[in-house]
C-alpha cells in the first residue's frame, strides 16, 4: 500500500493573510508543518501543493518537495485531487498547512484504519478531539462532528451538535480536526462532484462526501495541537514550541 501526505497551502487566508509564511521561532509555519510531517517517517512521500510562488519557493529552497496547482481551487481537497490524479498511490493523508504540531501517533491511527479495512468499507478517515469547554462547543469556528456506534461520521456542523434538549443525557462533544486520510478514488470522486446545499450552507467541504454517500471513519485523538488561524494562535504556538 503506497501512502503519501499532501499539504494544501494557500497564501491568502481571510482571517490571517499570509499566515503560512509567518515566522514560528526561526522558520515559517508551512516549513515547520512540512518538516513535522516528514519527520513522522510514515509516508512514502510528502508534498506541499500550492497556488503560491512564495510558498512553493519556501519549500523547494529548503530541500522539500512542492507542487504548483494548475487550476484555481475553492478547497484543499480539490487542490490535492488535481495533484494526485496521475500518481500511483493508494491512500493520501491531507495535513493542514497551519498545523505545525502534527504528530506521529494521530497520523498512525489514520493509516491503520486503511490497513485494517479488509472490506474497503471506509472511503475516508479523519480525526476528532473530545471537547468540554462550553465556549468552544458554541463557537462556529470550532467544527463539531457526531458519530454512529461504529465511529462513522453522521454529520459535521459549526453549530453545537447534538442539541442538548434533554440536559440529563450525558452527551460527548467532538471537535473535528481537519486532517483527512482518503482512498485515492474517494478524493477523485469529490473533485468531479458538484457542491450541494449542506456544504454550501456550512462551508464545510467534508459534507460533500456525506451528501454523496461516502463513509468517513472518525478516529479519536488526545492531541489538540494548535491550529494557526489568527495572530493570537501564532503567539500561542511560539510559546508552545519551546
Amino acid at each position: 500500500m503506497k501512502i503519501i501526505s499532501m499539504i494544501p497551502a494557500r497564501y491568502s487566508a481571510s482571517r490571517f493573510p499570509g499566515k503560512l509564511m509567518q515566522d514560528l521561532n526561526g522558520k515559517s509555519v508551512i516549513l515547520r508543518t512540512y518538516e513535522a510531517t516528514v519527520a513522522t517517517n510514515l509516508f512514502d512521500d510528502v508534498f506541499v501543493v500550492t497556488d503560491s510562488d512564495i510558498i512553493y519557493d519556501e519549500i523547494v529552497n529548503n530541500g522539500g518537495k512542492a507542487i504548483m496547482s494548475i487550476k484555481e481551487h475553492d478547497c484543499g481537497s480539490d487542490r490535492i485531487a488535481e495533484a494526485v490524479e496521475n500518481m500511483e498511490v493508494d491512500v493520501v493523508i491531507n495535513v493542514q498547512g497551519d498545523e505545525p504540531f502534527t504528530d506521529k501517533e494521530s497520523l498512525s491511527k489514520l493509516i491503520n484504519v486503511f490497513k485494517e479495512d479488509d472490506t474497503k468499507a471506509v472511503d475516508l478517515a479523519s480525526l476528532m478531539v473530545h471537547i468540554t469547554d462550553v465556549d468552544e462547543i458554541n463557537n462556529p469556528n470550532t467544527v463539531k462532528v457526531i458519530i454512529d456506534k461504529f465511529d462513522f461520521a453522521l454529520y459535521f456542523s459549526r453549530s453545537p451538535i447534538p442539541y442538548p434538549r434533554d440536559k440529563s443525557v450525558a452527551v460527548k462533544y467532538y471537535k473535528h480536526k481537519g486532517v483527512y486520510a482518503f482512498r485515492k478514488q474517494a478524493i477523485l470522486d469529490f473533485y468531479h462532484l458538484p457542491m450541494l446545499t449542506l456544504e454550501a450552507s456550512e462551508k464545510l467541504e467534508q459534507l460533500r462526501y456525506l451528501e454523496y454517500g461516502k463513509r468517513i471513519k472518525m478516529v479519536e485523538t488526545d492531541v489538540q495541537g494548535i491550529e494557526i488561524d489568527t495572530p493570537e494562535d501564532l503567539e500561542r504556538a511560539k510559546k508552545a514550541w519551546q
